[in-house]
C-alpha cells in the first residue's frame, strides 16, 4: 500500500479539518498510517505515545460532551484520543525496551547496562524539561505530527484539536492517572468548505543564525 501523494505536496497542502464526509478510511490505509506514524522518533526509543482510536457513534459521543460539542469529532470516520505515558521510566518498561532492541539486533549488553543508567539519571535531573510529563508530551506530539503528514500522503486528512477537557476525557474513557492527553486528531476525508492556506512567515523570520535574534542569510 503505497502513498498516493508525495510528501512535499503532502505538506504543502494539509489544513485543519473542519468538517469531514461521511466516507470510512478504508482499513489497509488506516493501518498503514498509524504503522508509518509510530516510526517518529523517541528519546531512547522510549516511544510513550499511547492512542484510543474512536469509531464507533457512542466512543465519539462520549468524547464530544468532552470536547466543546465540536463538530468534527462525530463527523470524522476516526478520532485519536492522543496520550503520553509517564510510566515509561519504570524499571519493567525500560527493560521492555531493551528487549526490543536485543530482537532488533540494535542493543547489545553494554548499550543495554548504559541505558539502565542513563535514562533514570536523564529524568532525575531533566536538564532540558521541567517535568516528565514535558517530556512525555514532546514526544507524543512528534508522534502526532508523523501521523498527520502519513495521513495526508495517503489523502487522508486530518484535524489536532486541543479543545477538550482534559479531566473529563481521562475519566470517561478510563485513562490512567500517570497517562496525560496530549491532544485530540480527527481523521478522514475533507468536506467543502475547504479551509484557505492561511499563510506562513518567512523562514528569514522565523529562523537566527548562531544566536538568537541573529540575521540568518539563507
Amino acid at each position: 500500500m503505497e502513498p498516493s501523494i508525495n510528501l512535499r505536496y503532502a505538506i504543502e497542502q494539509r489544513r485543519a479539518v473542519r468538517a469531514f464526509q461521511p466516507t470510512p478510511i478504508p482499513k489497509v490505509i488506516f493501518s498503514e498510517i498509524l504503522r508509518l506514524g509510530m516510526r517518529s522518533p523517541s528519546g531512547f526509543n522510549l516511544q510513550p505515545w499511547r492512542f484510543i482510536i474512536l469509531q464507533s457513534p457512542e466512543g465519539k459521543e462520549k468524547l464530544k460532551t468532552c470536547a466543546f460539542n465540536q463538530r468534527q469529532v462525530m463527523e470524522a470516520p476516526v478520532v485519536l484520543i492522543c496520550c503520553s505515558d509517564r510510566r515509561v521510566v519504570e524499571p519493567e518498561y525500560i527493560e521492555s525496551v531493551i528487549q526490543l532492541g536485543r530482537e532488533e539486533g540494535s542493543i547489545n549488553d553494554t548499550y543495554a547496562d548504559y541505558i539502565r543508567t542513563a535514562i533514570p539519571q536523564t529524568f532525575e535531573k531533566h536538564p532540558s524539561f521541567e517535568s516528565l510529563e514535558t517530556w512525555t508530551n514532546r514526544q507524543a506530539m512528534l508522534a502526532v505530527a508523523h501521523i498527520m503528514i502519513v495521513a495526508q500522503t495517503y489523502g487522508v486528512d486530518s484535524c489536532p484539536m486541543e479543545g477538550f477537557m482534559g479531566a473529563q476525557v481521562k475519566a470517561q474513557f478510563n485513562i490512567p492517572e500517570s497517562v496525560d492527553v496530549c491532544c485530540l486528531l480527527a481523521l478522514g476525508y475533507a468536506t467543502e468548505p475547504f479551509k484557505k492556506y492561511g499563510g506562513r512567515f518567512s523562514v528569514e523570520q522565523l529562523c537566527y543564525g548562531e544566536s538568537y535574534g541573529e540575521v540568518w542569510e539563507g
